[in-house]
């Protein structure tokens, strides 16, 4: 080293101990560019540096000096400062450890120690547990620096302020207490990791069960835990005290067993280890008596003993002195009182006995305890074990089974296998299901026994429980050689061995070796009766001794009588002696004692349910008597005797598998016979079932399964359940019966009717066959009628009043419900004014009068009598109406309890209801309706709960009450609030009157509980109408005609909805083949229903109008004129008048459109000659107009031209003021002269149109017609003052007076007639754009540039519509065929036309047009 470098560093040091930072670090720097690698120069460079601030500098020379000697200490101890103050604490202890570990190899252990504690006293600061735990570690033996600090002296107690290190001479020389801190610090940090581990783990994705999640984190973190190393530490620690060392065991056993149940099945190696050492601390703590609860746990639950007198009742003593308050404790005290065995005392030496308290029960005391211990394995054993002592089978089969997934648990945990325990479980289980509602439970009984026996073949109670399994299917040899078995292996044994002697006996009895049996019998009795008690065992083996000498013959029944009464004095609550004694008095002795033997079945079934015979006897005795409430108490309780449906499994019990053959079938039939009578038919459909189940192929219990199935509603259930009844008996009717109801119901009348025919051809008298076919037939045809097939349902109906008429003849019984049923047919026949089979049903009518045997009563007398029936005398609707009346009178006249009901008043109410409104006589009406008045109140007097007849007396007062009649519906609602009926007839009411808020809010609840019902579209219907949404009131009448349900009205108020909404039709122009379609269909359905009504024939002959049915609409209104000219002779009334006026009117019209035009002069000279001449009532001017002005059409047209032109201007003159009326006849009449050809004709014509615009410059029909006059003329002058006034409009107003854009239409064939196609153009483009969602003027400019070659443009214009509706679609179709047939630049263009044009025939065949383009589109592709 030169003296530069000397003086240099001199400087420098001098320079750090004066604090002058700056010239040490110059001093520092010139060193080291003369020699960079000079360890002083960097250390006090970097302390320099540090000083100063230069942080990043300081590091890096220290690391510079450390790299250059790493050996030195001057740089680590100069960097260990750095990093104190910059808190680089990881760094810092790292520093630490290298200084502390340098000092150890120097055997420094003053040096050590100081660097340990500076390091302990940091991590006990800064660090964490597990840091702080492996810091102290350093001071245990096992470490690598122990060797240099146990060089360290003693530490002194009096003066510890004398050394540095007192605390680490402390731990050196007793480190106890070191390890004690380190236990508790890792315990909480592998507690707090545990937690934090499950917490994070269980947030994933299919992540497991939480206890299969601590069992996985528990073996990641016990496997590698210190613990047990630490805790063998402890406890070879030569200074640990007794009372630490118990507690370190008891922490080491607690985290073997808790590794030990972590680990899987497939550690197995592993897990048998950590077993050992468990079962290893767990006997040395039993062993020295230490009082660790879990260690005395593990050890009696891990005891694998046979039996529970096998256990260590000295240890189980033992236990409960170290542990006097644990429940487990109160068991054993219980346990031991329980079964007589001696209680520990509290000092082996001296002390009272642990007795229990007094007038506690030890059996209660064992169940207070066990509430707590329902995871012990021990205690689980001997309660299940007392249980099925107790004969608490249930109990027994629960614990049991709880005992065996406890053991399952157990084995797996512990890896120690519980054999004898197990065992043990399934002979408690096993035993108790052959005993527990037998033989529900043996099949499953009989596994586990066989499981048992191939483990311990001699087991006594497993045999014992197969023996009572083989007697209950009657196998009693087999049964008998397992007694026999048991009696060899325990012949001593007076509790099992005994009874299986005398099982033995009892089954060499059944096998027919009766003496055998009866001394074996006899034997068992002697040897009982030196037993003092036994008293259930003495009374049954008397009874089975009786039993044996019943079965020897007659002249061993008193012996047999004997047996039973001493039974009966040992045990007098022994059942089956009490049913022997039954049998003895109702069938041996003579006479017969029924009244004895009654008594004693009933005290056999009191003792004992399972009595099944003595139940079964006491059911059908009470049936007999029609005692069903007996019935149902004596079967209920023989089902519960045999277990229920569950077998005594409930809920939370042991698994069910599946449900159990009831061993009393009978009695599940009688309970269901019971709900079929009192209606619950859910019940009794359930009891039947399991009957079934038991006698699947009795063909009772199917037809009565299927009865109940029924009446439930259930019908597919019932038909199958029915079949199969018919299937095991052929002959039975009563199932065909219930078959043809069935279908009935289900609405397959055809299938009933052939059901119910098929009956009566082999029992044609059975009227309760005869009356379901007539109402089937009845029913049939309302089906029929309300679909619309009329012809059919009249056929049903009179097929109806045929049966109805042959059970009147043969069966008087039921006479007033036949009345009934042909009545209803004759009623519904008369809603038909004609009828097709009317010599049918005249016959019908006829027979059903003859029947008619009394008076007519005083109700009807003087307002109606039978019709007259004979001859050519008229059969229609009035006479079956009057005909249906007398039937419904002459049932409540036959004075029967059965026909005085509300049902006969409703009925006749309501005919003379209908009958008044058919009547012309005012006072026929009057008297009529306060006679159905009467007859609903006599209903409702009757049945007031009825809301049908109230909802009848409300349709009563609809119009002339309206206050009675809202309160009739309200009544009616108040019964039945959910009845659509009567929301649809209140709000109608409501309708009717105008209060149009409350109709819509009824209907819209009645639509809301029923959406199919038709008459509340209908109403909402009308409401809409009334409120002037006439498009929603469309809707609604179309939704309501296509329901199920056909009412007429509705059919006619569509038609004449759809009617009005095309009146706003241009004159001339005929409307939409579409839109009137539908009118003309539901019209002609109407008419069918309604073949007089003259207002539906009248409409429907307007609809034939428009759709170009002439002849067919002559037809029609001809028919309407006809029937207003019959209701107006009988009633005279004006407003018919009117009506048959219109109807004229109408007919001449057609007739001119049929070119009849004399019939049309003779029908408007009838409209004249009806009209007042001095009337000034709008419809009578306008009527009067029309019939002039149409009389001179038809003379103009018969070339009557004056007469013609006179007739016009007399309506002309008519008109008067109605400015629309006028304008019409004016366009007429100009067009008429215009007819006429002349040029003067001609010049009046525009004289008369130019007058007409010049009144009403806004009338259309003129403009249009004069602007067509004009165009003939080509006189553009004309044209323009027809067009000026309608052109100047706006085109809102011009398009609102213009709906059909005919003038549009009459420009572009103005310009086209002059040869201005430019301007023809134009004017399609404009209407175009002023409306661009139209197809119609789309279609107009497609056209006109077709007609001038410009096929591009054309097929541009008709891609861009938007067709919605099927009329757009067809009447673009043969126009896009023709443009796509021009356009050559496509090859497949040509098909396309012609599957175009093909479309466009297909959907109107009709229009010439169509075929046209068809036959064009195929010209140009075959070209």
């Amino acid at each position: 080293m030169s003296s530069f470098v000397k003086t240099k560093l001199k400087n420098a040091r001098e320079a750090l101990g004066k604090k002058e930072y700056e010239a040490a670090r110059e001093a520092a720097t010139q060193v080291l560019e003369y020699e960079p690698e000079n360890y002083n120069a960097n250390v006090f460079l970097g302390l320099a540096l540090l000083e100063l601030g230069q942080l990043g500098g300081s590091e890096q020379a220290y690391q510079k000096a450390i790299n250059s000697q790493p050996d030195q200490l001057l740089a680590w101890q100069g960097i260990s400062k750095f990093y104190e103050r910059t808190e680089q604490w990881d760094k810092y202890v790292e520093t630490l450890e290298h200084l502390m570990h340098h000092f150890s190899r120097s055997n420094d252990a003053t040096k050590t120690a100081e660097t340990l504690q500076k390091i302990i006293d940091f991590r006990r600061e800064r660090g964490s547990r597990s840091q702080l735990a492996s810091a102290l570690e350093y001071l245990l033996p096992g470490s690598s620096l122990y060797l240099v600090l146990s060089t360290l002296p003693l530490p002194n107690p009096t003066n510890p302020t004398s050394t540095t290190i007192f605390a680490t001479q402390e731990a050196v020389h007793n480190s106890l207490p070191i390890l004690e801190e380190i236990i508790a610090l890792v315990e909480k940090d592998e507690d707090e990791t545990v937690r934090k581990e499950i917490d994070k783990r269980r947030t994933r994705m299919n992540a497991p069960g939480l206890e299969e999640l601590k069992k996985e984190v528990g073996r990641e973190i016990w496997g590698a835990s210190k613990l047990p190393r630490l805790y063998d530490e402890v406890l070879n620690h030569s200074t640990t005290p007794d009372d630490l060392r118990r507690i370190i065991e008891s922490k080491l056993l607690r985290h073997k067993q808790q590794f030990l149940h972590a680990l899987p099945r497939s550690m197995s190696s592993v897990k048998t280890q950590i077993a050992t050492e468990v079962d290893t601390l767990v006997n040395g703590a039993v062993l020295l008596g230490i009082p660790d609860e879990l260690a005395w746990t593990i050890f009696i639950e891990g005891m694998d003993s046979a039996s529970i007198n096998g256990y260590d009742f000295t240890s189980l003593r033992h236990f409960t002195r170290l542990f006097p308050s644990l429940p487990l404790t109160n068991l054993l005290k219980g346990y031991f009182t329980y079964i007589g065995a001696p209680l520990p005392r509290e000092d082996e030496d001296d002390g009272e006995p642990l007795a229990i308290q007094p007038g506690e029960d030890a059996f209660d005391m064992i169940l207070d305890a066990f509430t707590t211990l329902s995871g012990s394995i021990f205690a689980t054993r001997i309660v299940a074990d007392l249980y099925f002592q107790e004969e608490d089978y249930q109990n027994a089969i629960r614990l049991a089974e709880s005992g065996l997934e406890l053991v399952m648990k157990s084995e797996t945990d512990n890896a120690k296998r519980l054999t004898q325990v197990r065992k043990a479980f399934n002979v408690i289980l096993a035993a108790s299901l052959v005993h527990f509602y037998p033989p529900k439970h043996h099949s499953r009984a009989l596994g586990i026994i066989e499981r048992v026996l191939v483990l311990d073949p001699n087991n006594t109670s497993c045999l014992m429980g197969r023996g009572y399994v083989l007697q209950y299917i009657d196998k009693w040899v087999e049964a008998g050689t397992l007694f026999a078995k048991v009696a060899q292996l325990i012949p001593e044994d007076l509790e099992i061995g005994l009874r299986a002697k005398e099982e033995h006996a009892w089954c060499q009895f059944h096998a027919r070796h009766i003496e055998n049996g009866v001394a074996g019998l006899k034997n068992v009795l002697d040897i009982l009766d030196s037993i003092d008690g036994r008293d259930l065992d003495k009374a049954r083996c008397l009874w089975r001794l009786g039993k044996c000498h019943w079965e020897m013959g007659n002249n061993q029944r008193d012996d047999a009588y004997k047996c039973f009464i001493m039974a009966l004095k040992r045990n007098s609550t022994y059942a089956p002696a009490f049913t022997s004694l039954g049998i003895y008095y109702a069938e041996f002795i003579s006479p017969p004692d029924p009244t004895r033997a009654s008594k004693c079945f009933q005290k056999a079934f009191e003792l004992d349910p399972r009595e099944a015979y003595a139940a079964r006897r006491l059911a059908e005795g009470f049936a007999e008597e029609q005692e069903w409430d007996l019935v149902d108490v004596v079967a209920r309780r023989t089902i519960d005797g045999e277990g229920g449906l569950d077998a005594g499994m409930k809920d939370g019990d042991a698994v069910v598998t599946g449900r159990y053959l009831p061993t009393n079938a009978w009695a599940w039939k009688a309970v269901g016979v019971v709900e079929l009578v009192r209606k619950n038919y859910p019940p009794a459909i359930q009891a039947f079932q399991v009957a079934l189940r038991a006698n699947p192929d009795e063909q009772l219990l199917w037809l009565r399964l299927g009865e109940a199935y029924s009446k439930a509603g259930r019908h597919s259930a019932a038909l199958k359940a029915l079949y199969r009844a018919h299937e095991l008996s052929a002959d039975d009717w009563i199932c065909t019966y219930f078959i043809g109801e069935v279908h009935s119901q289900m609405g397959k009348f055809h299938d009933a009717i052939e059901a119910f025919e098929s009956i009566l051809t082999k029992r044609p008298s059975e009227v309760g066959v005869l009356m379901s076919l007539a109402q089937t037939n009845l029913d049939l045809g309302r089906d029929e009628m309300s679909t619309g097939f009329l012809a059919r349902a009249e056929q049903s109906f009179g097929a109806c009043v045929q049966v109805a008429v042959r059970a009147i003849r043969e069966t008087p019984g039921f006479r007033s419900l036949a009345w009934k049923t042909a009545a209803d047919a004759i009623f519904h026949l008369s809603r038909r004014t004609s009828f097709v089979d009317a010599v049918n049903v005249r016959a019908l009518l006829e027979d059903v009068a003859s029947l008619i045997t009394s008076n007519i009563s005083e109700r009807l007398s003087g307002l109606l009598v039978l019709p007259s029936l004979e001859g050519d005398s008229p059969v229609g609707g009035r006479q079956a109406l009057e005909v249906a009346i007398m039937a419904y009178d002459y049932r409540i006249s036959l004075g029967s309890g059965e026909s005085m009901t509300g049902s006969s008043w409703y009925d006749l109410g309501v005919a003379l209801n209908c009958w008044s409104s058919q009547t012309t006589s005012r006072e026929d009406h009057e008297r009529a309706k306060k006679q159905a008045t009467e007859c609903l109140m006599n209903a409702l007097r009757e049945d007031a709960g009825n809301d049908i007849f109230w909802n009848a007396l409300g349709s009563i007062n609809f119009v002339a009450q309206p206050k009675t009649a809202q309160h009739a519906y309200i009544k009616a609602l108040e019964i039945d609030s959910k009845s659509v009926v009567s929301w649809t007839n209140i709000g109608l009411l409501y309708l009717y009157h105008n209060d149009l808020q409350l109709a819509n809010e009824a209907l819209y609840r009645a639509q809301t509980l029923d959406p199919d019902y038709t008459l509340a579209w209908v109403g909402q219907g009308l409401v809409a109408s009334a409120n002037g949404h006439g498009t929603d009131a469309r809707a609604m009448f179309e939704h309501a005609v296509g329901l199920t349900a056909d009412i007429p009205e509705a059919n006619l108020e569509y038609a004449s909805q759809i009617f009005s909404s095309l009146s706003h039709i241009s004159y001339g122009r005929p409307a939409s083949y579409d839109a009137i379609c539908p009118a003309f269909f539901v019209l002609d359905r109407y008419s069918k229903q309604r073949p007089d009504d003259a207002t539906g024939l009248h409409l429907f002959g307007l609809v034939c109008e428009r759709l170009g049915q002439i002849n067919l609409g002559v037809d029609l209104i001809q028919r309407a004129i006809s029937i207003l000219e019959a209701i107006y002779e009988e009633t005279e009334d004006p407003l018919v008048e009117q009506h048959f006026t219109m109807a004229n009117s109408n007919l001449a019209r057609l007739k001119l459109s049929a070119l009849n035009y004399d019939g049309a002069l003779e029908s408007f000279e009838s409209v004249l000659g009806l009209l007042p001449e001095d009337s000034s009532s709008s419809p009578d001017l306008i009527l009067r107009a029309q019939a002039q002005f149409g009389s001179g059409l038809a003379q103009f047209k018969l070339g009557n031209l004056e007469e013609a032109l006179s007739l016009l201007e007399a309506a002309l003159e008519s008109a008067g003021d109605n400015m629309l009326v006028r304008g019409q006849v004016t366009v007429l009449l100009a067009q008429t002269m215009w007819a006429i050809g002349t040029d003067e004709f001609k010049e009046s014509a525009k004289a008369q149109l130019l007058e007409c615009i010049t009144t009403d410059p806004e009338n259309l029909t003129a403009i249009n017609a004069l602007t067509g006059m004009g165009i003939l003329t080509d006189d553009d002058s004309l044209i323009d003052a027809a067009l000026s006034e309608i052109l100047s409009l706006p085109v809102e107003r011009r398009h609102q007076l213009d709906p059909r854009r005919d003038v549009d239409y009459l420009l572009i064939q103005h310009h086209l007639g002059q040869g201005d196609t430019a301007q023809a153009l134009s004017v399609a483009q404009h209407a175009m754009f002023t409306e661009p969602s139209l197809p119609s003027p789309k279609r107009t400019l497609a056209y006109l540039a077709l007609q001038q070659g410009q096929h591009d443009s054309a097929l541009a214009v008709l891609a861009s519509q938007t067709e919605d509706n099927l009329v757009d679609v067809r009447d673009s179709l043969a126009l896009r065929a023709v443009a796509e047939s021009i356009n050559e630049r496509r090859a497949q263009a040509q098909g396309e036309a012609v599957k175009s044009a093909q479309k466009a025939v297909m959907l109107a065949p009709w229009e010439l047009r169509n075929w046209q383009s068809l036959a064009y589109v195929r010209s140009r592709s075959t070209e």
